[in-house]
């Protein structure tokens, strides 16, 4: 299975980086971090279709599973990742067939965040947009991580995230 992870962080060697690193070893997954990306907001003109968006997204059809990673920002993903999500809009109206590319795929969550869990409002958007896009939403990896490089935590939730999407469920 060819598993691609999109970080969305501010903080590029931050916990959520430590964890995509982590997912990464036991996935042999390739990390697109949007802050590489050139990628701007939503734009109902798509005066933005010459940005990275496009090209990352037919860079992404060649994978099997697509796995979103972003700490826990105020109940809800980071900004980088939110534009990302926008952008999918531009699949539904000049790339239709670009983002038919993706039915029959699956997708899953990687965060990290301070709280001990995580609000169902955080999870939901990602579940919806896969759903609509018909593919197949595996869960979420969640780290609580008290502190900067608990590198127990993280790895023990890498672990169990790559074991859940070869399986093919999600028990945490």
């Amino acid at each position: 299975m060819k598993v691609a992870v999109i970080l969305g962080t501010s903080r590029g060697d931050g916990n959520t980086r430590k964890l995509v690193d982590e997912f990464s070893v036991f996935s042999d997954a390739k990390v697109f971090d949007l802050a590489d990306y050139d990628m701007s907001f939503y734009d109902y003109e798509h005066h933005n279709k010459g940005d990275d968006f496009l090209p990352l997204m037919r860079e992404l059809v060649a994978f099997d599973h697509i796995v979103y990673a972003t700490p826990l920002y105020w109940y809800s993903m980071s900004a980088q990742l939110k534009v990302f999500f926008d952008r999918i809009s531009d699949l539904l109206t000049i790339e239709k067939d670009l983002g038919r590319e993706f039915k029959g795929k699956s997708a899953s969550m990687l965060a990290t965040g301070h709280n001990e869990n995580y609000p169902d409002c955080f999870v939901k958007p990602i579940e919806l947009a896969t759903e609509y896009l018909k593919m197949e939403f595996k869960g979420i990896g969640y780290a609580s991580v008290q502190a900067d490089n608990d590198l127990m935590t993280l790895s023990k939730v890498a672990i169990q995230s790559f074991e859940t999407i070869t399986r093919g469920e999600f028990s945490y």
